[in-house]
């Protein structure tokens, strides 16, 4: 006698006051949600007192070019692919979809300095969002394709290599206007609120403990083969710039790994491309080594997509 078994799934049990855990999208929409309202705030307190160098116009430039990049490449991919523009619903949808444009606007404007020609901040920023649309790697064998390149970083690096009279914004300007404690609270709050992001939304410690340690062993490496003083190697370190670029720019979650172990060895490779660049004798390495550690994932992604013969996502770091 054949007896059918029914087998009851086994009580989960939640602890009080437990929250469940975050699904992907939820952390990359927090994630995205608190960086854009932080870059926004240092953008408004470093125009009304830090003292940025760039005319009050700059960021609002950046945003127009970002914006209306983001929307018209969103329609183009919509139409392709045949679905609706993601921006589409409720004022709400429209802002959380804009959230990206909005952080990417806003760091070309704040990290490049082109005096008065707000057109090449025009051209960054609308370069940096269209990288998003036209730099894609396959993940299905359905079609669906994601970007690999971190968009404010491309735009920086290709204006920075395009037009030689635009550079960075002076680091000064970060804290040209503050003194005493105060030099020492600020970045000290920008590295626990990007600490506290990092860790609950992103999850890109791993990324930033290699990248920081392999930033200082090329420094050291460096040092012991031209006989040059360490600390001029690991001064960069100390910047704002730097403490920017460590905790809001090379952990973008939508360009780096997801696995604790390939996120190690991306910032590694961050490092190692920067200490090659220096030995090169090229300046604006950090924004440089960046972009081509990313094309090389995405030349990876491809690779591995290409091997699984479209069969299933490309889950590289």
């Amino acid at each position: 006698m054949n007896v059918a078994l029914k087998v009851e799934p086994a009580p989960v049990t939640v602890l009080p006051g437990a929250k469940p855990e975050m699904t992907l999208e939820q952390r990359r929409a927090g994630g995205l949600l608190r960086f854009a309202i932080a870059i926004t705030v240092l953008n408004i307190l470093g125009h009304l007192w830090l003292g940025f160098e760039a005319s009050w116009a700059t960021p609002f430039v950046a945003l127009a070019a970002s914006y209306g990049t983001e929307l018209v490449g969103e329609l183009a991919l919509a139409r392709g692919q045949g679905r609706a523009p993601r921006f589409k619903g409720s004022p709400g949808t429209f802002a959380k979809f804009l959230l990206s444009a909005h952080i990417t606007g806003l760091a070309v404007g704040m990290l490049l300095y082109a005096a008065e020609q707000l057109w090449v901040i025009a051209f960054a920023a609308s370069a940096a969002v269209a990288s998003k649309y036209l730099f894609r790697v396959p993940v299905d064998a359905h079609g669906a394709t994601r970007h690999f390149l971190n968009p404010s970083n491309f735009g920086i690096a290709l204006t920075l290599a395009l037009f030689p009279m635009v550079g960075i914004a002076p680091p000064y300007q970060f804290a040209e206007n503050i003194w005493g404690a105060v030099d020492w609270l600020l970045p000290l709050l920008v590295v626990m609120t990007g600490t506290l992001i990092n860790r609950k939304f992103t999850r890109r410690l791993p990324l930033i403990s290699a990248w920081l340690i392999g930033f200082a062993l090329q420094a050291a490496l460096r040092s012991a083969i031209h006989g040059t003083p360490l600390l001029a190697g690991l001064a960069p370190m100390t910047g704002f710039a730097f403490i920017l670029f460590t905790f809001y720019m090379v952990t973008d979650p939508a360009t780096t790994p997801e696995r604790p172990r390939d996120q190690r060895l991306f910032g590694l490779g961050v490092a190692l491309a920067y200490g090659l660049l220096m030995e090169l004798h090229m300046v604006f390495g950090l924004f440089f080594a960046l972009v081509a550690v990313s094309v090389v994932r995405g030349v990876a992604l491809c690779f591995i997509f290409a091997r699984r013969g479209a069969a299933g996502p490309a889950r590289a770091g």
